[in-house]
């Protein structure tokens, strides 16, 4: 990819200092041990990610017991793995307070993946193979130039996808299904 640093091939695994020190216009994550660097998203990607967003913080980020904590770019610290999804979030009953640490050791109980052609293979592969292992219950991947939002579940440990959502429908996604999601809301126009 032009414009991107080549990240260095390692003889052993990434380390945090290694991810700490790629330049800051880049995203991060140590997958398997392995460092992965792309550049921040596409007006495209961080539209459908802002927006989807700012559609559930509304209903669903309320103060006290109740809601959820919904994050843009969270740093998430699943055992060796470090991961950053575009969003994910936390169901206030389980986390009432947001850790005083810089990244997360709670998994979350739904992330959220915006596709890009650089980040699929990766996002959909092995961050969705991690996401089961730390058995995150729900996961929705939104492509953005295809128009689609699929919503998935962790059920016995396997992904299953419940719906393939396309264009500008208005639809209903879990966990967030208590309100309709007006899908063209998302694509940049």
């Amino acid at each position: 990819m032009q414009g991107v640093p080549r990240v260095p091939p390692f003889d052993r695994p990434a380390t945090y200092q290694d991810l700490v020190e790629l330049p800051d216009n880049l995203v991060a994550e140590i997958v398997e041990g392995e460092l992965h660097a792309s550049p921040r998203p596409a007006p495209r990607h961080a539209v459908a990610g802002s927006r989807v967003g700012g559609i559930l913080l509304p209903a669903f980020d309320r103060p006290g017991r109740v809601g959820w904590w919904i994050l843009d770019e969270p740093e998430l610290h699943l055992g060796a793995d470090i991961l950053v999804p575009d969003l994910a979030g936390w169901r206030r009953e389980r986390m009432p307070r947001i850790p005083d640490e810089a990244f997360f050791s709670a998994p979350p109980d739904w992330v959220c993946e915006v596709l890009s052609p650089s980040t699929s293979a990766l996002d959909r592969g092995r961050k969705l193979a991690i996401y089961a292992r730390e058995a995150i219950p729900h996961c929705w991947l939104i492509d953005p130039l295809a128009r689609t939002l699929e919503v998935l579940q962790l059920e016995s440990g396997r992904w299953t996808i419940l719906a393939t959502h396309v264009g500008d429908a208005v639809v209903r996604a879990v966990p967030f299904d208590a309100i309709d999601l007006p899908l063209g809301r998302l694509w940049a126009e």
